[in-house]
């Protein structure tokens, strides 16, 4: 049987509506290479290495210390190298990366990373209820990046700068 979480995640998906990447254009089966950033990752599909930027959340930058290291190491934690993944691509950016949503074992990495305070949800891009609302508990719950007040919960404001 199919783990109710990736069948949510593929029915929110599908139900997204409006804005750059809007709907899920397909998915495929990949293995994790390397945690690049905590939004980033490099995956192997079909023999094909591909940049892979999270859907609907942004990560703390590198920079951004100690938020940004933490962020990697998070996402790290939830995909190991050569872990088995499933993309669901809802679009290609202007540096040509894959922009999707990874699904790893019935778990939404992306979700998972804005539930445990490591990312924010991208609001300029992303129209899923379910990142809005992993947001709020994390911010409620003081986790990760909403532990402290300030600017660093938005990378978006600390790269424009």
């Amino acid at each position: 049987p199919v783990p109710i979480f990736l069948l949510l995640s593929l029915i929110l998906a599908g139900c997204n509506t409006g804005g750059p990447g809007s709907s899920a254009e397909g998915s495929s089966s990949c293995r994790v290479r390397t945690i690049i950033d905590g939004d980033s990752i490099l995956a192997e599909c079909d023999g094909q290495r591909s940049q892979v930027r999270l859907y609907c959340i942004d990560a703390p930058e590198m920079k951004q210390r100690p938020w940004g290291g933490e962020s990697r190491k998070a996402l790290a934690r939830l995909l190991r190298r050569n872990d088995s993944i499933t993309l669901l691509v809802h679009d290609v950016d202007r540096y040509g990366r894959q922009v999707a949503e990874v699904i790893h074992d019935g778990m939404n990495a992306n979700l998972e990373m804005v539930r445990s305070g490591n990312a924010a949800v991208y609001r300029h891009f992303c129209r899923l209820e379910a990142y809005y609302a992993a947001e709020e508990s994390a911010r409620q719950a003081r986790r990760g990046v909403w532990e402290k007040e300030g600017l660093h919960q938005a990378p978006w404001h600390w790269r424009h700068r």
